[in-house]
């Protein structure tokens, strides 16, 4: 099963290489957003902006409440 998590973008850390900073539940890590700036996106317009992470790569922009929503949800799982 795959397994897409909410992260929001904090900043842009490597245009060249189009990765940013990203935020998951106060755990930050690198990821690819290349993938979104094939879809329109500008970088600097991403920052602030939640987005789906799936294994180091934000795949898509998402609506801030669904994100929230689906932390939650994910942190009623944990037990």
């Amino acid at each position: 099963m795959c397994l897409g998590i909410p992260a929001k973008i904090i900043s842009i850390t490597d245009k060249e290489s189009a990765t940013a900073l990203v935020e998951t539940a106060g755990v930050k890590r690198e990821a690819c957003i290349s993938l979104l700036s094939l879809q329109g996106n500008s970088f600097d317009d991403l920052i602030g902006q939640w987005v789906l992470l799936h294994v180091g790569f934000a795949m898509a922009v998402i609506d801030q409440d669904e994100a929230l929503r689906t932390l939650a949800l994910l942190a009623s799982l944990e037990g």
